[in-house]
């Protein structure tokens, strides 16, 4: 197959998970166009990167609104015409096949002619110097490459092994929506060469989406209403612009949401494909795409919280984080908290696809530059039911539950800390390994107690609370935080010294000592 021919809209790139009833065939993977025109019979897409399953997601979204008509907010009332196409049970063949005809040209993985391959900038195999390419290793972020310690996997920049076309097209969206800052591959432009990179608009964030029993309902859900200003004809996917955008200029900032989700890479890529073999790809060149300015960070998937500075910033990505404890910020219009958390702009609309869906969360705990830590992937089970707005008397008991569970989480880390510190006689000894094992068996015991309680809730009560026991749940969160207490502090209470320090740090666990206040002298 020449490497001309691969375009993304036919060839099986997207690994995919059908539902039980859909027709025959079901390929492990599928073309862009066919999941499209399919995604009534697919359950989800079956990526296993989380960090690519979210960038992909963004994609589908810009062509889920430009082969609807939802990337405009008339004709008409948005939310109508969006409930219009979930009852007919799939995306209109018509605007699929209209759309695939014609951009079907800006599609192709690979353009020899110096043309426009699909998010990707032809102009870098001159404008870098001959032989200064990442290579592959650097391109899948799962491959250690250079001095940087193995990860999943072992490998050699000497003897790579090349990867299919398919695992080279996801690495490539992880780079545009993750990619680090700093320093990259030298690239020259107007005769001034630079090798200095801005983060991607998602590194360090973690982003939550709307999910359906099919991948139609999740594409119609994670749709979010455009302003009554934004145009298509200006409101561009970059493989929808004329031109390339010049990279000594400012980047063009995006007008809607299409250009939202799909153009605010700060990185410039080119795939170099195999010459024998054009399913692979041998090498590749990765590098800054603007030299002047930034584009502003914004995405309607994320969780913004204000620093004590008052900057606005996206919550970031944590391994460690379960679920659960964000779920108040996904439900209520304004969570709880000295962050002032945002909930993401999605969840004002995605409950009137369906109040079954679910949320899942994508991300990848990394810092600003180059270390990359683990990826996220968690799922809840239904809760669209509980937003504020379709049951505003339950669900503050989310938000109720939420705060239960991570204070008695923090008196727990605080307690086994204090009793560490007596029991060794150093108020400066350091309690993490302790701190470690309470928590590992808090969590867990907390998540499952957070979901057993959230079952229980009864959204179509009228009673404020109804189904939530405030004082139980309260002593329920207050008894796991003591079984791991008690767990991880009895191998000192076998002595004098350390049965005392484990009893008095115990009432960290109800709250700690309470400050005396000055009091009025009497006359």
């Amino acid at each position: 197959m020449p490497a001309s021919t691969y375009n993304l809209f036919d060839e099986p790139w997207i690994p995919v998970r059908w539902t039980p009833a859909a027709p025959l065939p079901r390929p492990e993977r599928v073309g862009l166009q066919d999941l499209l025109l399919r995604s009534g019979d697919i359950a989800a897409l079956a990526i296993a990167d989380p960090p690519a399953h979210s960038a992909l997601l963004r994609i589908l979204y810009a062509l889920t609104a430009r082969v609807t008509g939802l990337d405009e907010w008339g004709p008409g009332d948005w939310g109508e015409r969006r409930l219009d196409i979930l009852d007919t049970g799939q995306l209109p063949p018509e605007g699929i096949t209209g759309y695939v005809d014609r951009y079907r040209h800006r599609f192709f993985l690979y353009d020899g002619d110096g043309g426009r391959p699909w998010l990707q900038d032809a102009r870098l195999a001159g404008q870098c110097d001959a032989g200064n390419t990442a290579g592959v290793n650097k391109l899948i972020v799962t491959r250690p490459a250079g001095n940087a310690h193995a990860w999943f996997r072992h490998g050699s920049d000497a003897r790579p092994d090349l990867p299919s076309a398919a695992e080279a097209v996801l690495s490539l969206l992880v780079w545009h929506y993750y990619g680090p800052s700093g320093r990259c591959s030298a690239r020259e432009v107007n005769g001034v060469k630079t090798a200095s990179a801005t983060a991607g608009p998602l590194r360090t964030a973690l982003s939550y989406h709307p999910e359906g029993d099919t991948l139609f309902e999740t594409l119609l859900a994670g749709l979010v209403p455009p302003e009554v200003t934004v145009r298509r004809s200006a409101d561009l996917c970059p493989w929808e612009r004329e031109a390339l955008p010049d990279p000594d200029a400012a980047p063009p900032l995006p007008s809607g949401p299409c250009s939202r989700l799909t153009a605010c890479s700060q990185h410039a890529l080119l795939l170099v494909p195999d010459e024998n073999s054009p399913g692979l790809v041998r090498d590749a060149y990765i590098t800054w795409a603007y030299r002047a300015g930034r584009i502003p960070r914004d995405d309607n998937y994320l969780i913004w919280q204000i620093s004590q500075q008052g900057n606005r910033y996206p919550r970031p990505a944590d391994s460690r984080r379960a679920l659960w404890r964000d779920l108040d910020a996904l439900l209520l219009s304004e969570p709880p908290g000295t962050a002032q958390p945002q909930r993401p702009k999605v969840f004002d609309y995605a409950s009137e696809v369906s109040e079954d869906l679910r949320v899942r969360a994508l991300g990848f705990e990394q810092e600003g530059q180059a270390k990359d830590t683990q990826f996220v992937d968690a799922g809840t089970p239904p809760v669209m039911g509980f937003t504020e707005q379709k049951a505003p008397a339950t669900a503050p008991a989310v938000g109720r539950m939420r705060q239960l569970g991570e204070m008695y989480g923090r008196r727990l880390d605080r307690a086994v800390k204090r009793a560490w510190a007596q029991y060794t006689n150093d108020p400066k000894a350091n309690g993490d390994t302790w701190a470690a094992e309470a928590a590992a068996r808090y969590w867990p015991d907390a998540e499952a107690e957070f979901w057993d309680r959230f079952r229980q809730l009864d959204r179509t009560g009228h009673t404020p609370g109804a189904g939530f026991d405030p004082a139980a749940a309260r002593t329920a969160f207050l008894r796991l935080a003591t079984d791991a207490y008690d767990t991880v502090t009895a191998s000192v209470t076998r002595t004098q010294r350390g049965a005392k320090a484990v009893a008095q740090a115990r009432i960290d666990l109800y709250g700690g000592v309470r400050k005396k206040t000055a009091s009025t002298p009497t006359v």
